[in-house]
């Protein structure tokens, strides 16, 4: 019972803490916070205020007043405002942030200190150094060789034994220690060296270290374990506290002191990110470590006198000799519904100031991909809603297709308008957003939120101002995220913008590890790291769920040049690629598609027959007027037929161009295609196709509606059919 009353004291002393903690967040950071509100206020004062060029310019009777430049100026201070206020709703969430983190770990510090300082006094102290005996007693029913162990004593005879306290021990209690571990120890023909210490630090309490494991029943332990479940806590208001407190209490009242059980390791060197350390015999590849100061990693090499481990956040407070632990997990993110609509880091912490994570389930960030008897023929499209890529390079739910091109050339549009295009269709959407700036994963937020999108969208972000660890392991962070709804069922789209970024956070891991370099210094098991990760994209059998993953995968080229190492390893993975060209986005045409370049392996089996249908002779059209109008371009004299194809392809191509944030449905897509290659388009004039388009769509779905109806289906045309469609759109031809 008395151990009772000092776990009931030290939680009320917590929660007293915990309920004035809010008044340090005033403290903190306000000059900073009223910096912020106020570039906020100045935004709202200039977004009332009526701008005194117009009005100077409606007053002079004399002046010519070009409303496009009025509106053009208007609608430039409109954006600038909404910049700046979206600038200052960014900050003050860093803020934030960065302010709650500070004040929880301050506060805990004043916890221990308050705490260490009780138990130095009666009658804690005495009530916490009649516990030992039992904590012993805990200790040694718990104790056992570990295969790290086991392997150490074949190297060396002897294995170290510490036993640690806060307080001098009773000489029995260290001779039953000496006892037990030294007849554990006979079972295996070795031999112990027992050391006993003193550590305040531990405040009351024993600690046993046998080789790298470690049985802790310290109060320090029961303090870290509190440390680390509020660290992930938000800062609560002050009836959730009282609450938190109750609920505390309650569990003191039938509290039995437990042994902790973890593996203990030394940090040897640290520098880049990179910590090499000893210790942790029993370590497995990419398991999970936390250092003394409360920073993570996860190991990456194990050799055989050292284990190499990357670092997630800030390395600077890493100190060679400081201790590491084993968390006993490995490296894993929270997976889930919650996710949806929220902006996370590569480990699964929110970042976009919106609040804590509700509970969530967790995956590894790696696992197998589905065995080859698990997975279904990819045969239902993955609708982009973009006029080019549909029609020529059709996507399937499962399929696994690489866009690649130059800096600057749509590649994200493409991404992002096939986000956009799921609305409504019960598709899951994660944008993985690697080496990035911070400004653009904001205005991509932004965009999809104006369009209705992030509802099913989730943005894993690993900036450019993160750390290389943290940009590997982000687009396995999102695969786990979509094997979720996967194996529930779901269809799932998930984007990796860039995997050229991710390779060179690969490669700098590697360098830094020691790791022999290959062809343009990436490591040799390069090709591997993709190939594992994309092989998890898949479209499972029905008796697996029927559930799909997506990849579109996105690859940065330099001046074109698609058969560099990279763009070549990615494109022998994938199903396919869109080749995007310079020079065809430079002429304005957008998508800037090369059709000659780009395939898609899975083909019209991942096309409505609708789509099938129309698009079958496309390719070849487009590839004749590329080829005419090359050769034309050198002033060759041309007969009425060349004429004819040439007009007939530009008009084609123009047919092709979209604009942005704005996907089409699969007939209509199909219904211009039809129009336009049977010839209905002619007499319209190249730059007037947008129009032409435009009234279209609104002259079937207002004139047509039968028609309509049945386009919606997707099926197949018959002939007589056609013959409906092509008087439709003769009637239409004539009206524009």
């Amino acid at each position: 019972m008395e151990i009772q009353y000092v776990i009931i004291n030290f939680l009320i002393l917590a929660g007293i803490l915990f309920l004035f903690c809010r008044k340090m967040i005033v403290r903190i950071f306000r000059s900073r916070r009223e910096r912020i509100q106020q570039l906020l206020d100045e935004a709202e004062a200039l977004e009332k205020r009526e701008l005194p060029v117009y009005e100077d310019i409606l007053e002079e009777p004399h002046l010519p007043v070009d409303q496009t430049l009025v509106q053009a100026a208007k609608t430039d201070a409109e954006e600038k405002i909404r910049q700046i206020r979206a600038f200052g709703q960014r900050e003050m969430r860093e803020i934030h942030r960065h302010m709650i983190k500070k004040v929880k770990k301050e506060w805990l510090a004043e916890i221990k200190a308050e705490i260490t300082a009780l138990f130095q006094k009666e009658p804690y102290l005495s009530r916490i150094r009649e516990s030992e005996e039992y904590i012993i007693e805990k200790i040694l029913e718990k104790i056992k060789l570990t295969p790290g162990d086991m392997a150490y004593l074949k190297r060396c005879d002897v294995l170290y034994v510490t036993l640690t306290s806060a307080h001098p021990l009773d000489p029995k209690l260290v001779e039953r220690v000496d006892k037990a571990t030294t007849e554990l120890l006979n079972t295996v023909n070795g031999k112990t060296s027992l050391w006993v210490l003193e550590d305040p630090a531990l405040i009351g309490g024993l600690r046993l270290r046998i080789g790298d494991t470690v049985y802790d029943g310290t109060v320090a332990e029961g303090f870290y374990l509190f440390q680390t479940s509020l660290i992930k806590d938000p800062i609560t208001v002050d009836e959730a506290a009282k609450e938190l407190l109750e609920e505390f209490t309650e569990k003191a009242a039938h509290f039995e002191p437990k042994i902790n059980e973890y593996q203990l390791g030394r940090v040897m060197t640290i520098s880049d990110g990179i910590c090499w350390m000893d210790g942790l015999a029993d370590i497995m590849y990419g398991e999970v470590v936390e250092f003394d100061c409360g920073e993570r990693g996860m190991v990456l090499d194990i050799q055989p006198d050292r284990i190499g481990c990357v670092i997630f956040g800030e390395y600077e407070h890493i100190e060679s000799g400081s201790r590491v632990r084993r968390i006993g997990r490995i490296a894993s993110v929270p997976v889930g519904e919650a996710l949806l609509g929220r902006v996370v880091d590569a480990v699964g912490h929110p970042i976009d100031g919106e609040g804590h994570l509700p509970h969530c389930d967790r995956r590894p960030i790696e696992c197998s991909a589905p065995a080859i008897l698990d997975r279904a023929a990819v045969c239902e499209p993955m609708h982009t809603g973009l006029k080019a890529v549909d029609a020529l390079v059709p996507i399937g739910r499962g399929q696994r297709e690489l866009i690649i091109g130059d800096r600057q050339t749509g590649k994200t549009a493409i991404a992002l308008d096939t986000i956009i295009n799921q609305k409504g269709k019960d598709t899951i959407c994660i944008y993985v957003a690697i080496g990035q700036k911070e400004t653009l994963i904001s205005e991509l937020k932004e965009k999809l939120e104006k369009y209705g999108a992030m509802e099913y969208t989730t943005i894993v972000a690993a900036t450019a101002s993160g750390s290389a660890a943290l940009q590997y392991i982000a687009p396995f962070s999102g695969t786990a995220m979509a094997e979720y709804f996967m194996y529930a069922g779901k269809d799932v789209l998930i984007i990796y913008d860039d995997l050229s970024k991710h390779a060179v956070a690969y490669r700098e891991l590697s360098l830094l590890l020691h790791r022999p370099s290959g062809r343009e210094a990436y490591p040799g098991d390069i090709f591997y790291l993709h190939s594992r990760l994309l092989e998890r994209s898949a479209k499972l059998s029905e008796e697996k769920g029927g559930g799909s993953i997506t990849a579109l995968p996105i690859i940065e080229t330099l001046a074109g040049d698609i058969s560099a190492y990279i763009p070549t390893n990615v494109i022998s993975i994938t199903d396919g690629q869109i080749f995007l060209e310079a020079d065809l986005f430079h002429e304005g045409q957008r998508p800037a598609i090369n059709v000659g370049l780009s395939v898609s392996r899975v083909g019209s089996a991942a096309q409505t027959k609708l789509m099938k249908q129309v698009s079958s002779s496309l390719r070849t059209k487009l590839a004749q007027y590329r080829e005419l109008a090359n050769f034309t371009q050198f002033g060759t004299d041309i007969d009425e037929d060349t004429k004819r194809t040439l007009e007939s392809g530009k008009r084609l191509m123009e047919a092709l161009k979209q604009e942005r944030y704005h996907p089409l449905e699969d007939w209509k897509q199909a219904l211009l295609l039809f129009a336009v290659s049977e010839g209905f388009a002619d007499e319209t004039a190249v730059e007037e196709m947008a129009a032409f388009e435009d009234g279209l769509f609104a002259y079937f779905e207002e004139e047509q509606p039968a028609l309509t109806y049945q386009l919606q289906t997707g099926a197949k045309m018959d002939a007589a059919f056609i013959e409906k469609v092509k008087a439709a759109l003769g009637s239409y031809a004539k009206r524009a």
